[in-house]
């Protein structure tokens, strides 16, 4: 027979009820806010370890990843949580050779692993195009071309289209009217690629003639509108870089006065930023120079200017004019970077770059400072702006921006003479030593020698990934060759 219960069993079973409620409420919660802070269940102790966020992606995909020789049982891509602390990884994929780091994970941070690049174990050389001579060679940045100059004194270029497996070339001859001295007997012609734009569209080609000099640019996909530079504005340039991808703004450096230059309104600036050595140019607006001090010739200085600036900004001085100084310019997310190096000491900069009206924040905030095993060479930072090479010689220190590690590497090489390291892709770098083509990551780990190549070309991935291409010579005769790295 039923018997109704008490107000005071209902109260107990509510009381209960609400209880077990308010439990499993502050468990769940509990449970979501370590789970977003990184904690996970390690299995083989029964305790609660945090951990970090690790996004796994591998060219080509599908490899299989392992954390201190275990298989994960998943391949990439992926994301995984993984206990904080130092970490072995590896990832394998049959025909491949084996992807090896070691990290110190920080608890509670996303670790990016997705610039894997697994190298064949099989390398096989293939010859796409043969030259009796090649003067110059340059890849374009967006890995869709090559231009290849074969005799220095002839404005002849070979296009080489890289954007299919079948590689075809088309000829670029600039006619005699675009050039000073085209027809004057006993003159000895120059032609020199330098750069591309950005785009890969416009290449820039310095003409040596009678002991001096003009600045060309071609444009590769239609090169009846190549101008002469210094013919159309009349000026005398020592240097020449694109401001934009247009083919028709440049900044150009004139007795050691930076202006702008505008084709299309045949104009040129006022002097941007006087006493300049050298410039580079970032996303057309931003300009890192090294200079000297137009006050006092024996101070070395490096600044930044921006387009709209009313004058540059100084951000180191040197006293010591033999000392040697660089300087390099990023952005990265919503923040901008700049590193400057002053013999061994190396310096960077993070913030905001002060507008052209604000007087009072003249600097960036220091980020981070280190020193260089021996004076430093060159700094770069990769495309995207969230690693940096210092190299002094053949030691380099890669710098990564949003984990602030430093890494200190070595190229293992016979040479004496360093050569510059290159950016392959965000992740990778590549350099010709010993008459080899080799590549390595940002911070030196896993390197692998790739074919014979001829210093002084370039390197460069086909836009893919797919191939890699380089300019190698046997017997002779100079052959560009390429090597699959994605296997079929």
């Amino acid at each position: 027979m039923y018997r109704r219960p008490t107000k005071k069993q209902l109260l107990i079973s509510r009381i209960i009820t609400y209880t077990i409620m308010v439990f499993s409420v502050f468990v769940i919660v509990t449970g979501t806010v370590l789970f977003i802070q990184g904690y996970r269940l390690d299995g083989d102790n029964g305790s609660i370890e945090q951990g970090a966020l690790v996004q796994f992606e591998s060219k080509p995909g599908g490899g299989k990843v392992f954390v201190d020789g275990k298989y994960i049982k998943a391949n990439t891509p992926l994301k995984r949580s993984i206990v904080a602390g130092v970490r072995e990884f590896m990832i394998t994929k049959p025909r491949y050779e084996s992807w090896t780091k070691t990290i110190d994970i920080t608890a509670g941070t996303l670790e990016w692993l997705d610039y894997v690049r697994l190298v064949p174990k099989e390398l096989p050389v293939e010859s796409v195009a043969t030259y009796e001579t090649v003067y110059g060679e340059k890849a374009s940045p967006d890995n869709k071309w090559l231009m290849v100059q074969e005799s220095a004194d002839a404005p002849t270029f070979q296009l080489v289209d890289l954007r299919s497996q079948e590689v075809k070339a088309s000829t670029i001859e600039l006619p005699a009217s675009l050039y000073s001295d085209a027809t004057t007997a006993d003159v000895k012609h120059v032609f020199t690629m330098l750069r591309w734009d950005e785009d890969g569209r416009y290449m820039i080609v310095k003409h040596a003639f009678s002991s001096k000099s003009e600045y060309l640019v071609i444009d590769t996909q239609d090169a009846s509108k190549t101008a002469n530079v210094s013919k159309l504005l009349g000026v005398q340039l020592s240097e020449l870089q694109f401001s934009g991808t247009s083919g028709s703004n440049f900044y150009g450096l004139t007795d050691g006065v930076i202006r702008e230059l505008d084709l299309p309104g045949e104009t040129i600036s006022r002097g941007l930023v006087s006493s300049v050595k050298q410039f580079d140019v970032f996303d057309s607006n931003t300009i890192s120079y090294v200079g000297t001090n137009p006050s006092d010739p024996t101070q070395q200085v490096a600044g930044l200017y921006r387009d709209g600036d009313a004058s540059p900004r100084v951000l180191r001085v040197v006293d010591d004019a033999t000392t040697p100084i660089t300087i390099d310019y990023t952005q990265y997310f919503r923040d901008e970077f700049v590193v400057i190096s002053e013999g061994l000491k190396v310096t960077i900069l993070k913030g905001n770059y002060p507008s052209s009206t604000d007087t009072k924040n003249a600097s960036l905030p220091l980020y981070a400072e280190f020193n260089a095993t021996a004076a430093v060479t060159s700094t770069e930072f990769s495309k995207v702006g969230d690693r940096l090479v210092v190299q002094s010689g053949l030691n380099f220190v890669s710098y990564e921006v949003e984990y602030r590690r430093e890494t200190a590497a070595l190229i293992e090489t016979g040479e004496t003479t360093p050569h510059v390291l290159r950016w392959l892709d965000d992740a990778y770098l590549w350099a010709v030593y010993d008459g080899h083509l080799s590549i390595r990551e940002f911070d030196g780990t896993n390197t692998h020698v790739i074919m014979n190549m001829e210093p002084g070309f370039d390197a460069t991935l086909s836009q893919n990934g797919k191939y890699i291409y380089g300019m190698a010579k046997s017997d002779g005769t100079y052959h560009l060759q390429r090597v699959t790295m994605i296997l079929n």
